[in-house]
């Protein structure tokens, strides 16, 4: 877990994936922001499922990759949750409608990528509210998870995912897929050591839908299930 005041360097050091969405330039960062609060069971980084591993796709950018995770998904017969920002939502809405329409898991990843642990009760909760709207406007489903971007919250963040009926929701594996574009890392991140509960976090990135055959066979050659979220919690 890595404090606040450690992952400003962290995100100022490292490498970092910049992308714009609705005028607004956003920054992904792979490690919570939250040792502060990380004792808060609502938080919630891995599941207690024994044979159940949960594949998480945040997502702000990508788009062009989903379809052939989707494909990848499908013919592994393995399940996903795709935690979906707001702003990326209103510009690519048939994707969106597309990845809800093929059974996969949807939940809400913010609308504007924004810290959420430095924004006050009300600040984050109509951050949320934007996103659900957006969201499941275009799915038609109401959504039941809330992945913070950056993985980044407080306690004000908390008490507005439990006030929209959201479990919040972090990781237990990361790739760091974002920064690093090597097909064998995220393969060997996503899936050293694994066991059932864990969740993976990923992005639909061009080496993560190379990577992902291999991440689902590993999985599977554990003896476990590649899972939405729901399904390992």
């Amino acid at each position: 877990m890595i404090e606040k005041k450690k992952l400003t360097g962290y995100v100022l050091t490292g490498i970092m994936c910049l992308f714009m969405c609705g005028g607004i330039v956003a920054v992904w960062a792979g490690a919570p922001a939250s040792a502060s609060v990380s004792a808060d069971p609502r938080a919630v980084y891995s599941g207690s499922s024994e044979t159940n591993v949960a594949l998480m796709f945040n997502v702000y950018s990508g788009e062009e990759y989903i379809p052939s995770i989707m494909n990848t998904l499908k013919s592994e017969g393995a399940n996903a949750t795709f935690f979906i920002g707001g702003c990326w939502a209103e510009k690519n809405a048939e994707i969106l409608r597309s990845v809800s329409e093929n059974g996969f898991e949807i939940g809400s990843h913010g609308y504007l990528h924004r810290d959420h642990s430095q924004m006050d009760y009300d600040a984050n909760l109509r951050e949320m509210r934007a996103a659900d709207r957006m969201i499941s406007g275009i799915t038609g489903d109401p959504i039941k998870l809330f992945a913070p971007p950056s993985g980044a919250y407080s306690a004000d963040t908390l008490d507005a995912a439990e006030h929209m009926g959201y479990v919040t929701v972090l990781w237990s594996k990361d790739t760091i897929d974002w920064r690093d574009h090597d097909e064998n890392k995220i393969t060997e991140r996503a899936t050293d050591g694994i066991c059932g509960g864990d969740f993976i976090l990923m992005h639909p990135t061009k080496e993560t839908a190379a990577a992902l055959p291999a991440i689902i066979g590993n999985i599977k050659a554990e003896g476990l299930v590649p899972a939405c979220v729901s399904d390992a919690l």
